[in-house]
């Protein structure tokens, strides 16, 4: 409902502060499906059961659902959120130190599809390979976090939903089947990124389309684009 816009603007803020408050483990780096695992129940619930508690969907990390979460955080303008949720799904940060990569125990350069959320195995990696996590994941970093998104392959809209204190970024683009390339700089002089204030064209100023940049894209040509974040107007 959040994705969709189907819920009004305070559902969606109170869905989110309860998903964040149930699913949402700071200390241990997750994002689970759900919780409490189904363990001991009066009425079977069915195949999910079949897991073990803290395994895959019954109360593990899904990291595909956990991908919508983040998504559905920059949505709302969560911008510290976000990004913070978005590191926590790699596996650079499951394999940060010695302790992590040995409670890890997967490969650490995949996105594991799942990861184990009870005891004695919190934080162990589940499917790795065999999983479109990776690629959702990417979409959402791209899309949701740094703001890219193409419509129609004509449009370049840019929309971040980074933290206040990132200082700058910088995106390369190639537009498929298009001689065209574009460089672009996204930058927070004022250590705010609540709103996109400013965007250039090859140096000419462009007007903002309802707060977001918007470029229609070029046939051919290197270009280079420069989106400034700043205070929300108002």
């Amino acid at each position: 409902a959040v994705l969709s816009g189907a819920a009004p603007a305070d559902r969606a803020q109170q869905a989110m502060a309860a998903a964040q408050a149930q699913l949402v483990s700071e200390a241990d780096g997750l994002i689970r499906l759900l919780t409490p695992p189904f363990v001991d129940l009066p009425h079977d619930p069915g195949y999910i059961k079949g897991y073990v508690a803290g395994v895959r969907e019954n109360g593990g990390q899904y990291t595909h659902a956990a991908c919508w979460l983040i998504a559905a955080a920059a949505r709302l303008g969560w911008r510290d959120r976000a990004a913070r949720w978005l590191v926590r799904l790699g596996p650079q940060w499951h394999a940060r130190d010695a302790q992590a990569l040995q409670r890890y125990q997967v490969e650490p350069y995949v996105i594991a599809a799942d990861i184990y959320g009870a005891d004695p195995h919190v934080g162990r990696g589940g499917w790795t390979w065999y999983t479109g996590s990776a690629g959702w994941a990417w979409r959402v970093a791209v899309e949701s976090v740094l703001g890219l998104r193409v419509v129609d392959g004509r449009r370049l809209l840019l929309l971040p939903c980074v933290p206040d204190d990132w200082p700058a970024y910088r995106l390369h683009y190639r537009p498929a089947g298009r001689d065209a390339r574009y460089e672009i700089e996204v930058v927070n002089p004022q250590r705010c990124s609540a709103a996109v204030v400013g965007v250039t064209l090859d140096g000419a100023p462009l007007p903002l389309r309802d707060g977001v940049a918007q470029i229609d894209l070029a046939d051919a040509g290197t270009h280079r684009v420069v989106v400034t974040l700043g205070p929300a107007p108002g």
